[in-house]
C-alpha cells in the first residue's frame, strides 16, 4: 500500500509492509462508536475522517459549521488512539497478538531517516515499552479564550467519565489559581487546555522536557482566530520548541499537530502556517454539511432622509424586546465594550422585568462574575446576555436560541461567528438578527446576506517576522531551561512565521539580548542572557520574575481593578478612563451605575450610585473597520438598489433615501467613483466614496490632502467613516477631472505616504507595544503597573535612540513594517487606488449635504461636542439641508 501527501512542493511517500487493522475494527472505535450509539448519536462523515487520518499519523485542519462537533472530530481521535494502545497492552500482556501496530510506529518506519536528518541525529532511536500506568500530559489544547476553556473541559470530563477513563483535564490561563498550578506541576493532567500566553509560562519554567515526556498530540482551537495576531505567532514558536524537545529525546515518536478552524479565505495557508513541516503527512478537512442560518434585519419605522451613525440604533430597543421575551436565551453581540454596558442600560430602562434576567459580558469584567453569567447562560437562568467579542468563539451554550447584532460587524467571518452562537447543535437552525445603529447599515445587512449565501469570507493573514514575539520567546527560554542557539535557530526556521529569517538576523537577536546590541551595550538591565554550561540561560532572578510577568502579546493600557467600598470586585477599566474622573463623578461598568470615590493603591474604589444613568467608560481599539470583501459586496448593492435588481427587503425598505440620493447628487454604480463637492458656510467640502473602510480612508484622505497641497498651498481637515471620507478647508479646492486622476495614482505611494501621514509617528505609536513585547520597557508589578504615558514616554526614548544611532536594529524596522502594512495598510490602500484609475469618476457639485456625506459630516463634529450639542446641531444642519431641498423643488 502506497500513500502520498503534498507538503509545500515536496511528496512525502509512506509504505507500509504490514497490512495495519482498519480503525473500524480496532477496539477503541467499537468502544466509542458503541458508547455514541448508547446516547442514540451518530457521528459525522468529517469526524470519522478525522479519527481515520489521526490513527494514520497525520497532522491537519478540521473545518466545519458551527455546532457540528469539530471539537469531537479531534478529541475523540485521540480517545480512540488511548484505547486501542491500552488494548494492545493488554493483549501484549496475555500474549496475544494484535494486527494493529501503533499508527506512529508504522510512520516512523517510513520517515526515521527524515528525523534523523531533521535533527541531526543519526544514533539508532532508542525505543519505550509504554507502561498501562504510564500518566502525564497526553494532549495540549490550545485555545484563544478563557471562556471556552472552561466549557470545554466541562465536554472533555463527561466523554472520559461515560468511557470509564481515567483521565484528568486541567485547564490553564490567566484566571487559574496558583494552588490548582502548583498541583499541576506535580502531575500534569491528561488534557491540558491551555492559551498561547500559558504556554510560554510553561516553557519558562525548569525541566519543561519532563511535561512533554508522554504528549501525543497539539490541537490549536479556533485556529483562525489565532492566525492573524502574534497570539498566533507564540502558538507556532511553542509548538516548535515542543516538537523539538519531543524529536531530540524521541526520534521515534511523532508528534501529530492539528487545528479546528471555521471557515475563512485561506484556509490551507492556514494549515501551512499550523503545520509548516516538511517531514509530516497534513490534510484538511471538511466537512460536506451546510449550517442553515436565518438572518433577519431588524427595520425601522421610518427612515431620515440624512442618516448618522449612532441615530437609530437604541430607538429600535423598543422592537428589540418582543424577540427576547419570546426566545429562550438571546445574546447580544455589540462591537465595543463601551456599546455593551450602553445597551445593558437602555434595555433595563425600556423593562424594569429584565432585572435579574439579563447580563453583560465582556473581557473587563471581574472573571468570577464572567463565570458565573456563563453557567447562568448554561442553565437558562438569564433571557440575555449583552456581549463582546468575549462570547464569540466556539462555547456551546445549548439554551441560546437567538443572536442579535448591534451595528454592522465589519466582517462577513465574524458576523457568522457570532450567528453560530444560536442553534448550537447539528441541524438546528442558527437564528440572527440584525439591528442597525444607521439606516445605511440596512444595505450592509443584504451584502452580508449575500456574503454568506456565497461563503465570499474573509482570509486571515499570518503575522511574519515578529521580532519582538522572538526576542521575549528566547529570553523565556533562557528563564526555562535554558537553549543552545543552534538547536533554536533551526526550530525557528522552520516556523511559517520566521521562514525567512535570515543568520545576520539571528545573529542580531543573540547580540541584542545578551549586550542589548550597538547603541545599549553600557547599560547591565539590557545583558539579560548569558552563556552556562553551553547553554543560554537568564541568571538574575529579578530579570527572570520580571520578565514572567509580562509574557504575551497584548499590550493595552494599564487595567486597574475596580472594588466596592465594603468589598468585593466589579471589574477593571483602563487607567486613562479613571485619570479623568473626579470624587462623586458616576460611570457604569458590569451593568452596574457607579460613584467613583477615589484609587488607594492602584484600587479604584466605588459605591452604588442612586444614579440612573452615566457615562460608559471607554477602552482601547473601540472603532473596527469596513473587510475589503464585504466594501466589495456593498459597492455591487449600491447598484442594485435603485435598478431593483434584488430581492433584498432591506434594499426595498431605503429605496426612499437612495431615491434622495439620486436627485440631490448620484448612486455610485460598480465601475464608478462619485466625489461631491459643497460649499457650505462651513467651507469647501471635498467628499469622495471608494467603501474601503475607515482605516483606508484615513490613509487616503492624508494622500490626497497631501498631493492638492503641492498643487497649491492649502490646509484641511479630515474625516472618514467607512464609506468614505471629506476634505473641508476654508478655501475653495483645486479641483478638475484631469488632475483628479492624478490625485488618486498608485504611482509613488509609499514616498507620498511617508510625506503626507508622518510615517515615523505612526512607527512610532506601533514602537510602544513592539518595545513592551521585547522587554525594553517594563510594565509594573502587579498592582503597581507603569502609567500608560510613562510607557510612551520610554518607548519613544528607544524609538529615537535607535533611529540615531542604530540604523539596522530589527524592532525598529518592525515598527515600519506594522505601520505601513497593518495600519496604513499599503496593499489594500494600492489596490483600491488601481481600482479607482479603472473607474469612471462621477463629480458633483452641489450646496447641501446628501444622504452619503451626512454620516461623515456628524462623525466630524463628535469629537469636538457634548452630545446634547451635538443633537442640536444635527437638527439644524438636517432643517437646512430639507430648507433647500424644498427651494430646488419650488423653483423647478
Amino acid at each position: 500500500m502506497e500513500k502520498e501527501t503534498i507538503s509545500k512542493g515536496v511528496a512525502l511517500k509512506k509504505k507500509t509492509t504490514d497490512k495495519p487493522l482498519p480503525l473500524e475494527k480496532s477496539k477503541g472505535y467499537k468502544q466509542v462508536m458503541q458508547w455514541l450509539k448508547s446516547g442514540k448519536k451518530k457521528p459525522f462523515k468529517f469526524q470519522t475522517d478525522a479519527w481515520a487520518y489521526y490513527a494514520e499519523g497525520y497532522s491537519g485542519l478540521v473545518n466545519a459549521p458551527t455546532g457540528f462537533g469539530k471539537t469531537f472530530s479531534l478529541f475523540l481521535a485521540v480517545v480512540i488512539d488511548e484505547l486501542n494502545k491500552r488494548a494492545d497492552l493488554g493483549s501484549a500482556e496475555t500474549g496475544t497478538k494484535t494486527a494493529r501496530p501503533n499508527s506512529q510506529q508504522r510512520i516512523t518506519k517510513d520517515l526515521k531517516a527524515d528525523f534523523s536528518k531533521t535533527t541531526g541525529n543519526t544514533k539508532k532511536p532508542k525505543t519505550t515499552s509504554r507502561k498501562r500506568q504510564d500518566t502525564g500530559l497526553k494532549l495540549i489544547w490550545i485555545t484563544p479564550l478563557r471562556s471556552l476553556a472552561k466549557d470545554l473541559a466541562r465536554a472533555m470530563r463527561e466523554v472520559c467519565e461515560e468511557l470509564q477513563m481515567d483521565w484528568t483535564v486541567g485547564v490553564r490561563n490567566g484566571d487559574t489559581t496558583q494552588s490548582e498550578k502548583l498541583k499541576q506541576k506535580k502531575q500534569m493532567p491528561e488534557v491540558l487546555i491551555i492559551t498561547p500566553e500559558s504556554m510560554h509560562l510553561l516553557l519558562a519554567q525548569k525541566s519543561t522536557f519532563n511535561y512533554f515526556e508522554q504528549l501525543q498530540c497539539i490541537v490549536a482551537d479556533e485556529w483562525h482566530e489565532l492566525l492573524g495576531s502574534k497570539r498566533g505567532v507564540m502558538a507556532e514558536l511553542a509548538i516548535s520548541r515542543i516538537k523539538g524537545l519531543i524529536n531530540r529525546q524521541h526520534p521515534e515518536r511523532l508528534l501529530l499537530i492539528w487545528g479546528i478552524s471555521a471557515t475563512i479565505g485561506n484556509i490551507e495557508q492556514a494549515l501551512d502556517v499550523l503545520v509548516p513541516y516538511e517531514d509530516v503527512l497534513k490534510t484538511v478537512i471538511k466537512a460536506d454539511i451546510e449550517k442553515k442560518i436565518i438572518i433577519k434585519s431588524i427595520m425601522p419605522d421610518h427612515i431620515d432622509m440624512l442618516p448618522w451613525a449612532g441615530h437609530l440604533g437604541h430607538k429600535l430597543a423598543h422592537k428589540l424586546l418582543p424577540i427576547i421575551h419570546k426566545s429562550k436565551t438571546t445574546l447580544i453581540f455589540t462591537n465595543t465594550r463601551g456599546q455593551a454596558e450602553l445597551w445593558y442600560q437602555t434595555l433595563l430602562a425600556k423593562d424594569e422585568n429584565l432585572a435579574g434576567l439579563l447580563a453583560i459580558h465582556h473581557g473587563s469584567i471581574d472573571h468570577e462574575l464572567r463565570n458565573w453569567i456563563e453557567d447562568s447562560i448554561h442553565t437558562g437562568a438569564l433571557k440575555a446576555v449583552v456581549s463582546t467579542s468575549s462570547l464569540d468563539l466556539g462555547v456551546d451554550f445549548k439554551p441560546v436560541d437567538t443572536v442579535v447584532q448591534i451595528g454592522s460587524p465589519k466582517g462577513v467571518a465574524r458576523f457568522l461567528q457570532r450567528a453560530g452562537r444560536s442553534g448550537h447543535s447539528p441541524y438546528e437552525t442558527s437564528k440572527i438578527y440584525f439591528l442597525p445603529t444607521h439606516a445605511l447599515e440596512l444595505v450592509e445587512a443584504a451584502a452580508i446576506k449575500e456574503a454568506a449565501r456565497t461563503q465570499d469570507i474573509e482570509s486571515r493573514e499570518p503575522v511574519v517576522m515578529s521580532f519582538d514575539v522572538l526576542i521575549q520567546y528566547l529570553v523565556t527560554l533562557a528563564v526555562g531551561d535554558g537553549f543552545d542557539d543552534e538547536q533554536v535557530f533551526f526550530e525557528v526556521k522552520q516556523t511559517h512565521a520566521f521562514r525567512e529569517l535570515l543568520p545576520q538576523e539571528w545573529s542580531w537577536i543573540m547580540q541584542f539580548i545578551t549586550t542589548g546590541g550597538d547603541s545599549l551595550t553600557a547599560y547591565n538591565e539590557f545583558s539579560k542572557v548569558s552563556k552556562v554550561d553551553g547553554l543560554w540561560k537568564v541568571e538574575s532572578r529579578q530579570i527572570a520574575l520580571r520578565h514572567r510577568l509580562h509574557i504575551g502579546t497584548i499590550v493595552s493600557d494599564a487595567m486597574i481593578k475596580v472594588k466596592y467600598l465594603t468589598g468585593g470586585f466589579v471589574g477593571m477599566v483602563e487607567e486613562s478612563f479613571v485619570a479623568k474622573m473626579k470624587p462623586g463623578s458616576n460611570f457604569t461598568l458590569a451593568g452596574r451605575v457607579l460613584e467613583f470615590i477615589m484609587i488607594k493603591e492602584m484600587m479604584v474604589l466605588v459605591r452604588k450610585s442612586k444614579q440612573k444613568t452615566a457615562m460608559s467608560p471607554s477602552w482601547m481599539g473601540g472603532r473596527m473597520s469596513l473587510t475589503a470583501n464585504l466594501g466589495a459586496i456593498l459597492r455591487k448593492k449600491y447598484n442594485e438598489i435603485l435598478y431593483k435588481t434584488h430581492d433584498d427587503e432591506e434594499l426595498d425598505f431605503i429605496l426612499p433615501l437612495f431615491e434622495r440620493q439620486a436627485k440631490v447628487s448620484h448612486v455610485p454604480k460598480d465601475d464608478e467613483f462619485l466625489i461631491e463637492l459643497i460649499n457650505t458656510k462651513d467651507g469647501y467640502h471635498f467628499f469622495a466614496y471608494p467603501f474601503e473602510g475607515r482605516q483606508v480612508h484615513e490613509i487616503m484622505a492624508s494622500l490626497i490632502a497631501y498631493r492638492l497641497g503641492r498643487l497649491k498651498p492649502i490646509t484641511f481637515s479630515i474625516a472618514m467613516n467607512d464609506y468614505g471620507f471629506e476634505l473641508l478647508s476654508e478655501q475653495p479646492i483645486p479641483l478638475d477631472e484631469e488632475n483628479l486622476k492624478l490625485l488618486f495614482t498608485p504611482e509613488g505611494l509609499s514616498a507620498d505616504i511617508i510625506a503626507s501621514i508622518n510615517a515615523t509617528e505612526m512607527a512610532r505609536r506601533k514602537f510602544r507595544d513592539i518595545a513592551c513585547i521585547a522587554g525594553l520597557v517594563f510594565q509594573g508589578y502587579p498592582g503597581k503597573y507603569v502609567a500608560n504615558k510613562h510607557l510612551q514616554s520610554s518607548a519613544a526614548l528607544f524609538f529615537n535612540v535607535f533611529s540615531d544611532y542604530d540604523k539596522h536594529n530589527l524592532l525598529l524596522r518592525q515598527a515600519y513594517d506594522e505601520a505601513f502594512y497593518q495600519q496604513i495598510e499599503e496593499p489594500r490602500l494600492a489596490a483600491a487606488l488601481r481600482r479607482i484609475q479603472a473607474s469612471k469618476l462621477v463629480i458633483v457639485k452641489t450646496d447641501s449635504y446628501t444622504p452619503l456625506c451626512f454620516p461623515i459630516k456628524v462623525d466630524s463634529l463628535r469629537d469636538n461636542m457634548s452630545s446634547e450639542e451635538l443633537s442640536q446641531r444635527i437638527e439644524r444642519m438636517t432643517a437646512e439641508a430639507e430648507k433647500k431641498n424644498t427651494r430646488k423643488k419650488n423653483d423647478r
